[in-house]
């Protein structure tokens, strides 16, 4: 969270609300290695399919977005602007137009980049933009 905290100070938001629901995802016994490394002994291993042993579910990481979503939407004026990790923002996009969690590894989503999410009236909630920079 300390990135997170200090990209939205460096983006002019000098108090940010810090929300738990954004923290990185737990790799449990995955923490600390990259995808190649995972891949070295789990080939086909993928994070919203398969989670991490000792870490979070898919499940969990999607109900986690979806609080997420809740505590954002419950306010219902203005505009919520969050900054967090990769993997828990591609989580909340899929939860956010009620895709499946595994839809979150087919986007791609690159560091310091500008994602909207927003209802539109006549088509319910969309992902008005993703991954610009």
């Amino acid at each position: 969270m300390q990135r997170a905290r200090r990209t939205a100070e460096l983006a002019g938001f000098g108090h940010p609300q810090v929300s738990d629901l954004l923290r990185e995802v737990n790799y449990g016994r995955y923490e600390g290695l990259t995808t190649r490394q995972i891949h070295e002994s789990d080939p086909d291993w993928e994070l919203y399919r398969d989670g991490s042993p000792g870490g979070e579910t898919p499940a969990q990481i999607y109900a986690r977005a979806r609080a997420f979503i809740e505590l954002a939407t419950s306010r219902r004026e203005g505009i919520v602007i969050a900054f967090a990790h990769g993997h828990i923002l591609r989580a909340i996009a899929v939860a956010w137009i009620a895709a499946d969690i595994t839809v979150a590894a087919g986007l791609l989503l690159d560091v310091a980049t500008v994602n909207i999410l927003r209802e539109q009236a006549d088509r319910g909630r969309v992902i008005a933009l993703w991954n610009a920079s």
